[in-house]
């Protein structure tokens, strides 16, 4: 819960209840509704190792950036996978409605052509889950932990908290943002 006081200049003093934080805001109706996007002084949630430069954790960041695409394309395939058994296990109640309407040419040939038909040739989609999930997911999690590693940054997503603390107070400390 943030509360609003309003100062004589017209700036607001905003107190976050839930965190103890302070702000001086700036702005209109929102930030009166809505409390400060601004943090000055807070903490940077992960902090880059002493001498690991500004284009090695760019590196790291696009990495990882790429990595996230692959979680996404993985989440996608289990969807995929979802849909497909579910389609399978509702085309099977239809195939029975047929037989019990009379229907039972109609019901046996949907049945022979298409119920447990192979997604791909060969494969059903679990197969195809599995088969990403161990030749391209798991290495490419395996790189991005390696890369992380050799490299002396251990935590994931350095950039993005330095992101995150320069667009809540400015560059860290002892930074330029060079």
């Amino acid at each position: 819960m943030t509360e609003v006081t309003r100062a004589t200049d017209n700036t607001r003093i905003a107190d976050d209840t839930t965190t103890g934080d302070s702000t001086v805001a700036r702005g209109g109706p929102l930030t009166e509704r809505y409390g400060s996007a601004k943090h000055p002084g807070r903490p940077v949630a992960r902090r880059r190792p002493p001498g690991v430069p500004d284009a090695t954790v760019a590196a790291l960041g696009k990495l990882s950036e790429a990595l996230e695409a692959v979680e996404y394309a993985r989440g996608l395939l289990y969807g995929f996978h979802r849909l497909s058994g579910t389609a399978d296990r509702t085309l099977q109640e239809a195939v029975a409605m047929l037989r019990d309407a009379g229907h039972t040419q109609i019901a046996d040939d949907i049945d022979e052509a298409l119920v447990g038909r192979d997604t791909i040739a060969g494969q059903w989609s679990f197969q195809l889950v599995e088969a990403y999930d161990t030749g391209y997911w798991q290495v490419f999690r395996d790189a991005e932990q390696y890369a992380r590693a050799e490299l002396n940054v251990p935590a994931r997503h350095v950039r993005e908290a330095e992101m995150k603390q320069q667009e809540q107070d400015g560059p860290p400390p002892g930074r330029d943002g060079s």
